[in-house]
């Protein structure tokens, strides 16, 4: 069975070595933090959904590969329901994973 393609997304973006979260996450060795990550997670949502997510809580959340500045990541949403699933990669290496309890089409 095909996932519908009206509950699935993905979106891309990058976060710049300028960016004010990386002034102290690490010197020497930037990363970027994990809510920078969560914060594009949700944006890319709401431009998909043309609303506000609504978040109610986030289920879980894995980071496992550190993600630099000035890489790009690809996003991956799927919506089930009132649950926003999402991954995030770096080309093939998974960097994060997880999930928000969501009231769709509210404002954050």
């Amino acid at each position: 069975m095909t996932e519908d393609p009206t509950k699935t997304h993905a979106a891309t973006f990058r976060v710049t070595a300028q960016h004010p979260a990386l002034a102290g996450h690490f010197p020497g060795n930037p990363i970027v933090p994990g809510v920078v990550i969560l914060d594009a997670v949700i944006a890319a949502s709401e431009d998909w959904l043309g609303a506000g997510l609504g978040v109610d809580r986030l289920s879980f959340a894995k980071f496992l590969v550190p993600l630099k500045p000035d890489e790009t990541a690809q996003i991956d949403l799927v919506l089930r329901a009132s649950r926003l699933e999402f991954s995030v990669r770096c080309g093939s290496t998974s960097i994060a994973k997880g999930a928000f309890d969501c009231d769709r089409g509210q404002d954050p």
